[in-house]
């Protein structure tokens, strides 16, 4: 039988917990989570630990979630409201989607144990929603029929989360096994002989200086432009209204 769930609205418990005399709540438990996974990584997220780092009895947790795949759920929706607080759009909609996407993928890079196990996840949560919400608007204010519009924003956050995991996985790694894997490009691909590696050899300065950072920017400003050339097609190229002949 499924264990009951308390509604949002009344996720509060008014006994402390055993240590530190907080009250128990859906947002402890999920900064809890978050300073676990980040200290101890998936393995250490476990219904015990967190009722002994919480102090609380570990079924505690069932009063707030359904399991602990529904509190990763929640732990990834509160990177998302993270992205998005204090963001306001200026009316300027590719430095709006520019700062939306560093935003989204800076929060989960904050906690990349966190980010490789929600990135890929859809919580249907507040801030998840209230940052597609987001999205989608600048894009339509913009001028972007639905149809394209619908077309940018599935190519921005999956991008967006995308690097957001990519780049969390290598932080995630031990600090020797990521040194040795940044070392590769200066040890192995920096002295390639230009007479078997031509075109490695000739750009070997360049991929050491910028192969041990992420791309996410450069991709996001790809993005960005492809989403100007929809706003502006060449001429000729007609762009169709944003109405019902655009759903398709």
């Amino acid at each position: 039988m499924a264990k009951k769930v308390v509604p949002e609205g009344e996720r509060r418990r008014r006994k402390p917990a055993k240590a530190g005399g907080g009250v128990l709540s859906e947002r402890l438990y999920i900064e809890t989570a978050l300073r676990m996974l980040q200290e101890h990584g998936r393995d250490g997220l476990t219904v015990r630990r967190l009722g002994a780092a919480i102090g609380a009895d570990p079924s505690s947790l069932y009063r707030y979630f359904r399991s602990t795949d529904d509190l990763l759920l929640a732990v990834g929706d509160e990177l998302a409201g993270r992205a998005l607080r204090g963001w306001a759009p200026t009316g300027d909609w590719r430095a709006d989607l520019r700062e939306l996407g560093l935003r989204v993928h800076s929060a989960y890079l904050a906690h990349p144990q966190a980010a490789i196990l929600t990135a890929s996840r859809v919580s249907g949560r507040s801030h998840e929603i209230a940052a597609d919400e987001a999205i989608l608007g600048v894009l339509r204010t913009a001028g972007l029929p639905d149809a394209e519009a619908v077309r940018v924003y599935h190519a921005f956050i999956d991008q967006a989360l995308a690097f957001a995991a990519l780049d969390a996985a290598a932080l995630a790694l031990p600090h020797t096994a990521r040194a040795a894997d940044e070392a590769v490009w200066q040890a192995t691909y920096a002295r390639l002989p230009a007479g078997t590696h031509p075109h490695i050899a000739a750009t070997a300065p360049r991929l050491v200086a910028r192969m041990n950072t992420s791309a996410y920017p450069t991709a996001l400003e790809m993005l960005l432009d492809s989403a100007a050339a929809a706003l502006n097609p060449a001429p000729g190229g007609a762009r169709p209204s944003n109405g019902a002949d655009a759903a398709r």
